[in-house]
């Protein structure tokens, strides 16, 4: 491995040993500068030989663009419905009232609203495409949470190993066979892990778990935090405690690693069960079922949460 096991894969710094392993590598495979985008410039300086393969941009990898806001889409419709609603109520009385003056200052009003809006989205992107203030492009990395990738990506890997190592390559491609396999009875049992609550609403400390979400068709209600680098504004977490508070949330996820006051913050004074969700597996052993092993605990964490 490049990095420790469960370290923060945003910031990292080599080991000696670990730099001597990436110089020596004839292969590297990688998520892509949108996880480590300290990793670009490492790979180029002490393994330019290598081939390095970004498992985001292989072909066949199912690509989620960054969600925007603290709270997610169905939410965000609903909110939608109701200004829409709004609008068009305010556009029926100044029908009503016929006032031409009205109507000119409304629309120099309305050009400045959207103007400010445009401003405020633009920053607001800003904010939720990057990690630590760096834009990385508007692409989600957690692509591994999605078993459909993982399965995906274990032939991209065989091939390349293939390629490198031609006298093995059976024995790659057995293995990748064999690991996808694995990955059809994992999503099963996944499916009927979550099965019993599905439905529930839950909220996440941050939006690492969209793939997850998707491929098991069970969609978290907001994130507290933009990525995990950075605390959340006072803005952000009055949304995500109204939102707890109002819309039945039923469990509120912290990760093993992160200010865990954040979320006592957003669960005081609501029913809300709490959790801990670990995206990167960090106290797992690395093990040929290590794989398997992180889908299952995230699946059975969030159940037994909710």
């Amino acid at each position: 491995l490049i990095i420790q096991s469960g370290a923060s894969p945003h910031e990292y710094n080599l080991r000696p040993s670990e730099a001597k392993a990436l110089q020596d590598a004839n292969l590297v495979f990688w998520v892509g500068p949108g996880l480590t985008p300290w990793l670009t410039d490492t790979i180029e300086t002490l393994a330019p030989a290598a081939d390095s393969t970004e498992m985001l941009e292989t072909d066949g990898t199912i690509e989620l663009e960054f969600r925007e806001g603290a709270l997610f889409e169905a939410h965000a419709d609903h909110d939608d419905h109701e200004e829409g609603e709004h609008h068009e109520d305010e556009h029926h009385e100044e029908e009503e009232h016929g006032d031409a003056h009205k109507d000119e200052h409304d629309d120099e009003k309305h050009h400045d609203d959207e103007h400010d809006e445009h401003h405020e989205g633009e920053e607001h992107h800003e904010e939720a495409t990057g990690h630590e203030g760096h834009d990385h492009g508007s692409l989600d990395p957690h692509a591994w949470l999605s078993p459909i990738n993982a399965s995906t990506w274990l032939n991209t890997i065989a091939g390349k190993l293939s390629a490198s190592d031609p006298e093995n390559a059976g024995a790659y491609f057995a293995n990748a066979a064999a690991g996808r396999t694995e990955i059809e009875t994992l999503i099963a049992e996944t499916n009927a892990t979550l099965e019993p609550v599905r439905g529930g609403n839950f909220v996440v400390f941050h939006d690492a778990y969209q793939y997850f979400e998707v491929a098991f068709d069970f969609p978290a209600g907001g994130a507290i935090s933009i990525n995990d680098a950075s605390d959340p504004s006072p803005a952000r977490i009055a949304e995500i405690q109204e939102f707890v508070e109002h819309q039945k949330v039923d469990c509120v996820l912290a990760e093993p690693q992160f200010n865990p006051r954040l979320v006592d913050t957003v669960l005081d004074g609501t029913d809300a069960k709490t959790g801990i969700l670990d995206p990167l597996g960090a106290d797992l052993e690395l093990a040929p079922n290590l794989y398997s092993a992180l889908i299952s605990n995230l699946a059975g964490s969030l159940a037994k949460c909710m």
